[in-house]
């Protein structure tokens, strides 16, 4: 396999390099996450090895900036960051497991195998259309029947969220825990407020709604049926 490991110590670095060498893997080893990402940039590898403390771009950074540059290769944190908040952290992030320090050799290679098997990751979309409403994920810009939709960024997130699960019904416990990871008062009326707003750019200036409002439910986008 060809490997990335990043991680700032040299005792182990070196450590793990010569462990993966005599398995006969290729390592490259950067001990910055700038030019971490860099090199996932580049591609061609089969799993990295990510610690959290690193200089330049810390490992949770790192993991994030990779995954949001669609760079979908197997990531292992390994790291002494051992706390429940920590390991949710780091899968939240984009891990695909996660490994405390100090470690058995013998357990990181047989993770890295694990993670190697696992079927490829599918390409995830980079655009949503819900009857004549269009989202780009990459541009991060809307258009509805070729006119272009102007969306702050916490409306884009809740169109998104909508767009994804068409013609299912969200809640407003739903939109909290995903947009606003509950830093809201369920009592609040910031969802509503939202997507009031919304439905003012994706509906009221065209003759078909999309946004529908279930009673005493919650909310679904689909187009007429």
């Amino acid at each position: 396999m060809k490997i990335l490991l990043v991680e700032d110590d040299n005792t182990t670095g070196n450590y793990i390099i010569k462990g993966l060498a005599s398995a006969g893997h290729t390592v490259d080893w950067v001990k910055d996450g700038r030019d971490a990402l860099a090199a996932g940039l580049d591609g061609g590898y089969d799993v990295a090895v990510v610690d959290r403390m690193i200089p330049g771009l810390d490992g949770l950074n790192l993991v994030k900036s990779m995954r949001a540059a669609s760079i979908r290769v197997p990531i292992l944190f390994l790291t002494a960051m051992s706390g429940v908040d920590d390991r949710v952290e780091g899968l939240e992030a984009g891990g695909d497991d996660y490994l405390v320090k100090p470690f058995a050799f013998s357990e990181l290679t047989a993770r890295i195998n694990a993670l190697v098997r696992r079927p490829p990751i599918a390409t995830e979309k980079t655009r949503l259309r819900v009857g004549d409403l269009e989202m780009d994920l990459v541009t991060r810009t809307t258009s509805r029947a070729g006119q272009r939709i102007d969306l702050l960024p916490r409306e884009f997130s809740l169109l998104e969220l909508l767009m994804r699960n068409e013609g299912r019904i969200l809640t407003k416990t739903m939109f909290l825990e995903k947009i606003w990871n509950f830093n809201f008062d369920p009592q609040s009326s910031v969802v509503e407020t939202h997507i009031s707003r919304l439905r003012a750019k994706i509906d009221k200036p065209f003759d078909q709604p999309l946004l529908h409002t279930v009673k005493n439910t919650g909310y679904t986008l689909h187009a007429r049926r």
